[in-house]
């Protein structure tokens, strides 16, 4: 069961933010493109900004993106007031904990929030944090293959 989430909603505005603050989660780590951030357009909605600004009171934020487009990334950074990470070789673990370790967050007190169960969850349950699994954020514009896809890997997770 190492690719089933602890949790499984539909958006990443159906997470039980207040459920998760009672069990003691203090960090919430968003993967960036599709789960936050619609891909390739380099700017969060403005729902998504209102998320942040009501979760930041609760919880540590963070965005750990496996995108490799400094800029992209960059561009990330500056319309946010936390921590956004790029590069991070997600399912690799190792910068997950190593973030977790510089702000002091053992890793039973953190979320990874995400759209992909191969890397995104994945990562969470070697970085031995929480999970939870949204539907992409543009799920309605998406192409039809990359619907196809995240279907078998949805599919995949109920036979792990």
């Amino acid at each position: 069961m190492i690719l089933k989430p602890d949790y499984n909603v539909v958006s990443i505005y159906d997470i039980p933010f207040e459920k998760m603050k009672n069990e003691g989660i203090k960090a919430v780590l968003f993967d960036l493109d599709s789960t936050v951030m619609p891909s390739n357009t380099g700017k969060f909605p403005k729902e998504v900004i209102d998320l942040f600004d009501r979760l930041k009171n609760d919880f540590i934020l963070a965005i750990v993106s496996n995108n490799k487009k400094d800029e992209y990334v960059e561009k990330a950074r500056r319309q946010v007031n936390f921590k956004v990470i790029g590069r991070a070789n997600k399912p690799n673990p190792r910068i997950i904990k190593e973030f977790l370790k510089s702000i002091n967050v053992n890793t039973n007190e953190a979320v990874i929030v995400g759209d992909r169960p191969l890397t995104d969850i994945l990562a969470g349950k070697l970085s031995k944090t929480k999970t939870v699994l949204v539907d992409s954020i543009t799920k309605d514009s998406e192409n039809k293959l990359t619907r196809i896809v995240r279907k078998i890997e949805r599919f995949s997770i109920r036979n792990f």
